[in-house]
């Protein structure tokens, strides 16, 4: 089996290629990505290289006697919206193009939850209204529609959707929350800490996309949701982290009324890594069910929420002396804090 995963270099992209093994030959394996990729972490059987799903033609040679896709390439949230929409929505389209003239058997597309928005009903199922928030909320919707347009062409394509997926090597926003509990300052959590906010551990993912790898195409030609099983409050998720950091750092309660706006204002003058989809669900409830990739998928999170914020935090502790500093492109390294850091001071 020929597998090639898009955005390879990234965090999901590292943790499929600690894994590839278990449905491939190493040497059948293509990994690439507009990022480098950091040398000794992928096995060396594997080919790593440069690609940009941007570059139809790439694509079309990249496809070439493939049986399956794992599409993870994305420009997250802070990229500009130009390169958002044109690597998500126009580069998904040029992979499922190429897939579809080269006959791939499967494609599977890591879509994501904020397809969905700031809904007020939960749990949210698959067949729920999507209304994507900001430029990448918008893509991820845009860019589903277009795996609906080759579904119809006959191209087979799985499409999870997962919560926001931690684990080790996360860094990204995580890494600020890292920073703030190992520093054993207060942290503040917008609202009262009373909503359930579901993650997701990224081993969790990967089960999900092996498990889509494999399974007969009937049964993964679909739209389906993942995340924890197991999740509390944020109040009570949160406080397990801090309690087992032991640094004295604990929950904050902030009123959302103003903190929100604050927020906006500052990512609106370019001084904070959050972005509107974080701060605007931060108080609110959101989690998905997951009946039916356990169901179809027969798929099995092995992780809480608790233990997957601890998991990656003790990564952190472990490995911080070896993180880069970035400007919040990639979940791989760490995002500069900017006014956030210096409300950190006054805590």
């Amino acid at each position: 089996m020929k597998i090639v995963v898009t955005g390879g270099a990234g965090f999901l992209g590292y943790h499929i290629a600690q894994r590839i093994h278990e449905i491939a030959d190493y040497r059948d394996t293509v990994f690439f990505d507009i990022a480098p990729f950091e040398e000794g972490e992928y096995n060396k059987e594997i080919i790593c290289k440069y690609g940009d799903v941007r570059d139809a033609k790439q694509m079309d040679e990249m496809m070439k006697n493939v049986d399956v896709v794992i599409h993870c390439a994305a420009a997250l949230p802070l990229w500009k919206k130009k390169d958002i929409f044109e690597t998500n929505v126009d580069g998904t389209r040029n992979v499922l193009e190429a897939a579809f003239k080269n006959r791939v058997d499967r494609v599977i597309h890591i879509s994501s939850t904020a397809v969905y928005g700031v809904p007020d009903i939960h749990p949210l199922y698959e067949h729920h209204e999507m209304i994507g928030v900001g430029p990448y909320g918008e893509s991820k919707v845009l860019a589903e529609g277009v795996c609906e347009e080759y579904r119809k062409k006959g191209l087979n394509i799985c499409v999870l959707r997962p919560k926001s997926f931690i684990g080790t090597a996360r860094l990204g926003v995580f890494q600020i929350l890292y920073d703030w509990v190992e520093s054993g300052v207060k942290i503040p959590i917008i609202g009262n800490g009373k909503n359930r906010y579901q993650l997701l551990e990224v081993e969790d993912l990967v089960d999900a996309i092996y498990l889509a790898a494999k399974l007969p195409q009937k049964e993964i030609n679909d739209t389906f949701n993942v995340g924890a099983k197991e999740f509390k409050t944020v109040e009570e998720d949160v406080g397990a982290m801090c309690e087992y950091a032991g640094t004295g750092s604990r929950i904050m309660r902030t009123p959302a009324g103003l903190v929100k706006p604050a927020l906006r204002f500052f990512e609106l003058l370019g001084v904070s890594p959050l972005y509107k989809w974080i701060y605007g669900t931060a108080d609110t409830d959101s989690f998905v069910s997951i009946e039916k990739s356990e169901s179809r998928l027969g798929w099995q999170p092995k992780y809480s929420n608790a233990e997957a914020l601890i998991r990656s935090y003790q990564w952190y502790i472990d490995n911080k002396h070896t993180i880069q500093q970035g400007t919040g492109v990639t979940h791989r390294i760490a995002w500069k804090q900017g006014v956030l850091g210096l409300f950190k001071k006054s805590l």
